[in-house]
């Protein structure tokens, strides 16, 4: 069947200006770190993406090693951009990244010129893509110069590979080096792509307050904590869960004391009219720096629960003391 986007999808939600660049990203943004590799239905694949375009979500998220396998993330969002995507190219931010592992020998992980240029090349050919609108460094390198993996970056743009460079997981004084030297480059960096939610707030120590002086964007990855910032642990670890088969998360991490907390900010959200994970989501969006959050989605109606966090995006003073009073001081790490 044909896929034919709504006409009325730019509606569904605001779009946020990307630090002092000319580019906007969605307030949500779709993620293809889980639910995107070989071991997901391609259909229930196909069927999230084109409901959050629907919904206004321009923006997919990727990197060479998501899956399971690696690759396949890239791969299976490249069958589907052919077949339901292709015209509406113009309309769409894709991003990747590279710096994690990827392939054996010295070569396939980190941050240098071979690894970052030959891995973009290779997400192009996965993705059928002549060029990815935002290209990556995911982590920074202790044995790389900083230079050489801005350089990279740089070269990307220059060879119109992608249109704008990004970091993740820089730490604040990595990040304004690193938006120095892209600077001197003539390649100025457009955003960061830091972990951060209501339960780890490291990002407020600092390199909020970088970015915003550097004129970078913000698109936070985790908002929802790896699903604790959802009903699915209220009463526990069901079975199936992340915590279950302890995928980047365990067991041990969801104690007493952090359930407590976490139903008592379901009962604020509930008083809001909204789920927990709305909440969180619009939470993480109340920083005008932030300038999107990165959701997961397993289905259709997670998908669309979560978009629905534009809804309701303002606070009162008082909501945002009694969320405090939970989630501790402003760069604590609860999990």
């Amino acid at each position: 069947m044909t896929y034919s986007a709504s006409s009325d999808r730019y509606g569904r939600q605001p779009y946020n200006r990307t630090g002092r660049s000319g580019l906007k990203l969605p307030a949500v943004s779709l993620g293809l770190w889980h639910n995107f590799g070989d071991d997901k239905p391609i259909d229930t694949q196909r069927a999230t993406l084109r409901r959050a375009f629907d919904l206004g979500v321009s923006h997919f998220d990727l990197a060479n090693n998501y899956g399971p396998p690696y690759g396949s993330a890239e791969t299976n969002f490249g069958h589907i951009f052919a077949q339901d995507f292709r015209p509406y190219r113009d309309e769409l931010i894709i991003s990747t990244k590279a710096g994690y592992d990827m392939w054996p020998g010295p070569y396939g992980e980190w941050g240098s010129r071979k690894y970052l240029l030959a891995s973009l090349d290779q997400s192009l050919s996965r993705m059928g893509l002549d060029y990815v609108d935002i290209f990556y460094s995911h982590r920074p390198d202790p044995d790389t110069p900083l230079e050489e993996t801005m350089g990279a970056l740089d070269t990307a743009v220059r060879s119109g590979r992608a249109l704008y460079a990004g970091i993740s997981n820089y730490t604040p004084e990595q990040t304004r080096e690193a938006a120095r030297i892209l600077r001197e480059m003539g390649t100025p960096l457009l955003i960061h792509q830091p972990r951060y939610s209501m339960l780890d707030r490291w990002i407020e120590d600092g390199l909020l307050d970088t970015l915003e002086a550097e004129g970078v964007g913000c698109i936070p990855f985790s908002p929802l904590a790896q699903g604790i910032l959802t009903d699915r642990y209220l009463q526990g670890v069901p079975e199936g869960s992340r915590a279950s088969q302890e995928r980047f998360l365990r067991p041990s991490q969801l104690t007493d004391d952090l359930l407590r907390r976490v139903r008592a900010l379901n009962d604020l959200a509930a008083s809001r009219g909204q789920s927990l994970a709305q909440m969180a989501l619009a939470w993480a969006l109340r920083d005008s720096r932030v300038t999107s959050v990165l959701i997961g989605a397993s289905s259709v109606r997670q998908l669309e629960d979560n978009i629905a966090a534009v809804d309701r995006l303002d606070f009162s003073a008082e909501e945002l003391a009694a969320i405090e009073k939970e989630i501790a001081e402003p760069g604590a790490r609860i999990v």
